[in-house]
């Protein structure tokens, strides 16, 4: 028998209406977000930063690659992880297929880590993604953006994450179960894993400078989980409790 409420063609029809006018005009306040996303000062970088591609040294001017627009997703894949964040794979599962289209339509999409380029690349090819992927050990790239934080800065509980220095689940302490996971299914600690974080950020590129447009974090990065999006169209939608998703190579085959 059906735990759900039930009832006829009839009755679905009527309440699908009604849910229509509410996802237009959640469509409509998307359109008002995004144009105010776009109407968002432009902040001028000025700072050097040197990164590690697979062509060589670049820098944030190199990462466009010839495009005006740059998305970086700031992937959780710190200096001494084993493996990458399983969130921010299941993340890059969604986007790897993806890339070839922005950059097409004149948008640069890449990932950015501080783990060496050798780490990315090699976990790069153990999930079989294509997407362009740099390294920005040894520069300030991941501090600046607020997407990795020093030791001293977590023992002093100075850590200012999606905008905020306080309320994070990564700043509890002791942490959660799933974030003790996850650290553990990346090999290392919480303490350590915790130091990187998620995001996406945006660059624009004008005239030879390169200004920043957008950053995003957390909960805010929900819109670019792809399976995130499916799943609140399923009839249990997100229905979690826990964590219940891995690397992709890492479930049992049926």
């Amino acid at each position: 028998m059906a735990t759900h409420t039930t009832g006829t063609r009839e009755d679905w029809l009527a309440a699908r209406i009604e849910l229509l006018a509410a996802e237009k005009e959640h469509t409509r306040r998307g359109d008002v977000l995004a144009q105010q996303r776009q109407a968002l000062p432009w902040v001028r970088v000025d700072k050097t930063y040197r990164f590690e591609t697979e062509d060589g040294g670049a820098t944030l001017v190199d990462l466009f690659k010839g495009r005006s627009q740059l998305l970086v997703y700031h992937f959780m894949f710190g200096p001494d992880y084993a493996a990458g964040c399983p969130s921010c794979s299941s993340i890059a599962d969604g986007f790897d297929g993806i890339a070839v289209h922005l950059a097409n339509h004149d948008v640069r999409l890449m990932a950015v880590s501080r783990a060496p380029l050798a780490k990315l690349l090699g976990y790069r090819e153990r999930m079989g993604w294509q997407f362009p992927w740099a390294s920005s050990s040894g520069n300030d790239f991941n501090f600046d953006f607020n997407v990795s934080f020093t030791t001293a800065q977590q023992r002093a509980g100075d850590i200012e994450y999606n905008y905020a220095r306080s309320g994070h689940a990564m700043d509890m302490n002791p942490p959660p179960a799933p974030v003790v996971e996850f650290a553990a299914s990346c090999g290392t600690d919480a303490a350590t894993y915790t130091r990187d974080r998620p995001g996406l950020s945006a660059f624009v590129l004008e005239d030879g400078v390169v200004y920043h447009t957008y950053s995003t974090y957390a909960r805010g990065l929900d819109g670019v989980w792809g399976m995130y999006q499916w799943l609140d169209r399923a009839p249990k939608g997100r229905n979690e409790a826990g964590i219940w998703w891995h690397r992709h190579d890492e479930y049992t085959q049926s």
